[in-house]
């Protein structure tokens, strides 16, 4: 426990400045763009005059300096304050907090789905290399992953929903069902299989090719053939020797496809119209609505450094050296 309370310490101090330098990034990458909230909202509305431009924009703090208002949002960030949308007109903290469930429950769904299934079939794959099992998985994952994911969707979307009509074509849930309880997890549950399998198709196809390698590379290491000399049945050396030690590359790939997986995500929610960050990051961008854009990258951001950190925790109980060298460090 206390080597984990360790771990995290330390990856969450050097986690800070990687932090900072995305949403002062971030921010001036904004500002550059041209136009703000003010000259979309007059736009919107069919213009306005000189007087009600300066004015929208004195309220909302666009007549200051750059650096002005960036140190006033570094401010309030430090008060966990993400700032107000000018497009929504309400805080960005409570937009944000509708939003997210939809993309971590589609997120989660889908990584849960790719890990699992994809190092079962890398274990299969990799239990024999080489073998006419490992060749067709192999193949089919190159297949499969050089899939686009938004085409994907599209596809299973007008088979599986438009002509078979299995599932649902779009959203989260059924409008105004007034389903609860297991009823409304079970119709969410309807939603969530087209777009959660078209994004962790593409996932599952790399996890089982990093997989797959990996246990190749282990069959080869001295303790699988000392395993094997010793006379211990096939299985056991896969479960126990061979895949165990190839878990440990996918785990590191699956917190560095963390960052990946949240942006298919945000393609999958547009090709679903599910209301996540997607959505959102796309109504923030027609509204040209800064504090809304600073408070989806910084909340990803954070997202992304969380997924990092368990996955460092996992890697560690795997390998306990890995813990021992950060807790001594």
């Amino acid at each position: 426990m206390k080597r984990a309370i360790l771990l995290l310490r330390r990856r969450a101090i050097s986690s800070l400045p990687v932090l900072l330098i995305v949403v002062i990034f971030t921010f001036f990458l904004l500002e550059s763009a041209s136009g703000d909230a003010v000259d979309a909202y007059l736009g919107a509305i069919g213009g306005g005059d000189a007087a009600l431009r300066q004015a929208l924009r004195e309220s909302y703090g666009l007549d200051r300096s750059v650096l002005a208002r960036l140190w006033l949002y570094l401010s309030s960030l430090a008060r966990l304050d993400l700032g107000w949308s000018v497009a929504f007109d309400r805080p960005v903290g409570a937009l944000i907090a509708e939003r997210l469930p939809n993309t971590l429950l589609l997120m989660g769904s889908a990584t849960a789905l790719s890990f699992g299934l994809g190092s079962a079939l890398g274990i299969l794959a990799g239990a024999r290399p080489g073998s006419l099992r490992d060749r067709l998985l192999s193949i089919g994952s190159l297949i499969v992953y050089a899939i686009p994911s938004f085409w994907l969707g599209l596809v299973l979307s007008i088979v599986l929903s438009v002509k078979l009509r299995w599932f649902p074509i779009a959203g989260i849930e059924t409008i105004a069902s007034g389903k609860t309880g297991f009823s409304r997890a079970l119709d969410i549950s309807e939603h969530l299989v087209l777009p959660v399998g078209a994004l962790a198709l593409i996932y599952l196809a790399l996890f089982l090719r990093v997989m797959r390698a990996g246990m190749a590379e282990a069959w080869k290491l001295e303790f699988v053939l000392f395993a094997r000399a010793k006379g211990l049945s096939r299985s056991r050396i896969v479960l126990r020797h061979v895949a165990r030690n190839a878990l440990l590359p996918l785990v590191t790939m699956l917190g560095l496809q963390s960052a990946a997986m949240l942006g298919g995500s945000v393609v999958i929610e547009s090709v679903f119209a599910i209301p996540g960050f997607g959505r959102l990051a796309q109504e923030a961008v027609n509204g040209r609505d800064a504090p809304l854009l600073m408070g989806i990258v910084v909340t990803s951001a954070v997202l992304v450094i969380s997924v990092n950190f368990l996955v460092d925790l996992i890697y560690a109980a795997l390998d306990p050296r890995i813990g021992a060298s950060e807790g001594g460090a």
